[in-house]
């Protein structure tokens, strides 16, 4: 009998060892501010990222990904718990305050025998909930010595640079993991926010580059009363001083918060490279404030893409720690950014607007085991959705509060569900950009401005993919705006946004 016993309980914990490592092991790792436009897997001609393209080649890339509240927190916020930023009660980094006791894909893969962890930037607060691990930045963290804050509560300024950091803690939990569990951790980087400062090695990566100007570059804003008020111009808001470093003496420089942070050596590097900067933009003899706009996108460009391959390089050593380690097989890989962003386009810097390469995010996922190699798929799906799709990849039951749509399917090699794109933009504040909803098809876009500016906007994509033309109140599109207009309430009465129905209602 007792042998017996002995080898039921060793049969049982055999087969549930099995089933464990059978799970998939999930890491997403989470970008700041990447554009898809600078990704050469999405076609970038001046953009190298060759670990992100990676991923890509070994899996699929998503051309069509959105997020629902284009800003880093409410981002996150969204991609944990599955949940629209009125739900989750996280809308702008100003004023919402991220409630850590609510339920989120993590503490269910954590309860279904999963070790979670958050590693890097978060910008959540610092009490975070479901993880076995965490060590994420203070706030937006530095680019260099940044502070960083664990489960245990300990506060700790790391040396080094910011994506060597968070790629070296990533890799010291993942070896600290039992073999027999699987695990899901989110790796968040700094990288590529602004104000764009590159690891030293990094200088001169992309700076013999000549970038093209964006068609529509010296956008006049015609009929697009939201856009026309803005703070996100190169031309008057991107800073000589803050974003490209070029400081009126070494001492205003050093009282610049990313200056002093670092070791005399990072600063010595800097000093030396910022200064040819600041020669070649003295050698120049402005003679329009066309010129030296022009100039601040070349060098906004050429700091931005150098940041970015500096993440890549460590993006890079996960995925090779995974091969190392034999685990690629049977693990999801989910790079993404936290949004988009713009490169120029409308003359712009930063995000927020519910424009393509505002609201489109890049995304792309690899698991060997189930996705065939090189794929490209151009169904609709949103940040939301990741959470529905992890827990249903895991055999998970998906909690009924989550509004995500699981994207299993397309994973799968069939059609995703999702036929709708909702969005609702918040914050009233930096950039100035208006509070703003609507939804997108795919094709058409519909946007209700409201506050500071109360107007409809409304395009076609397919004729009109940079948004240059608005067609609301056009009399020839008097029917398209009427349909979009029964697919937004549709889509705000089951997104259950009350706010926006108010507004929606009163227009």
């Amino acid at each position: 009998m007792n042998k017996f016993l002995t080898f039921l309980t060793l049969s049982l914990l055999s087969f549930s060892t099995l089933i464990a490592q059978q799970k998939p092991n999930i890491v997403i790792i989470v970008s700041d501010d990447h554009s898809y436009q600078t990704i050469s897997a999405y076609g970038s001609k001046i953009a190298s990222t060759p670990n992100i393209d990676r991923i890509a080649k070994e899996g699929i890339l998503f051309n069509r990904a959105y997020v629902n509240n284009s800003l880093c927190g409410p981002s996150r916020a969204s991609l944990l718990t599955g949940k629209y930023s009125h739900k989750n009660g996280y809308k702008d980094n100003e004023k919402s305050h991220f409630d850590h006791s609510q339920n989120s894909f993590a503490k269910e893969l954590r309860k279904a025998g999963y070790s979670t962890s958050w590693i890097g930037k978060q910008h959540l607060g610092d009490t975070l909930e479901g993880f076995d691990y965490f060590d994420v930045l203070i706030n937006q963290g530095s680019y260099f010595n940044p502070e960083f804050k664990n489960q245990k509560g300990e506060l700790r300024i790391e040396k080094g640079y910011v994506s060597d950091i968070i790629s070296e803690k990533a890799i010291n939990w993942l070896n600290t993991l039992n073999k027999d569990k699987p695990f899901c951790f989110i790796l968040g980087h700094k990288a590529t926010h602004r104000s764009w400062h590159p690891d030293p090695q990094d200088f001169g990566k992309n700076d013999r580059k000549k970038f093209p100007l964006p068609e529509n570059f010296y956008d006049n804003y015609d009929k697009r009363e939201a856009a026309k008020i803005q703070e996100m111009q190169i031309s008057k808001d991107l800073l000589l001083d803050y974003d490209l470093k070029i400081f009126k003496s070494e001492e205003e420089r050093d009282k610049e918060h990313n200056f002093y942070r670092m070791d005399i050596d990072d600063k010595q590097k800097y000093r030396a490279y910022y200064a040819k900067v600041k020669k070649d933009y003295d050698s120049h003899q402005f003679k329009n404030p066309k010129e030296l706009t022009e100039w601040k996108y070349q060098r906004y460009m050429i700091d931005y893409l150098n940041t970015a391959e500096s993440m890549d390089r460590n993006i890079g050593k996960v995925l090779d720690y995974l091969d190392d380690k034999n685990l690629t097989d049977n693990t999801v890989v989910i790079y993404m950014s936290d949004q988009g962003f713009y490169m120029g386009e409308h003359g712009w810097f930063d995000k927020r607007f519910m424009y393509e390469e505002s609201f489109r995010t890049p995304m792309i996922m690899r698991y060997p085991q189930k996705i065939k190699k090189s794929r490209e798929v151009n169904d609709l799906l949103m940040t939301v959705d990741i959470a529905p799709t992890m827990l249903e990849m895991a055999g998970v039951e998906v909690p009924q509060e989550i509004q995500g749509e699981s994207f299993k399917s397309i994973i799968e090699g069939d059609k995703g569900k999702r036929d709708i794109l909702y969005y609702h933009y918040y914050e009233d504040g930096i950039h100035n950009v208006a509070p703003h909803f609507g939804v997108s098809d795919g094709r058409y876009k519909l946007i209700r401005f409201y506050n500071k500016i109360n107007a409809w906007e409304l395009y076609d994509l397919s004729r009109d993919p940079r948004e240059m033309k608005n067609l609301y109140n056009d009399p020839k599109h008097s029917s398209l705006q009427k349909r979009m207009k029964k697919k937004l309430k549709l889509e705000i009465q089951k997104q259950e946004d009350s706010e926006a129905m108010l507004i929606f209602e009163a227009s």
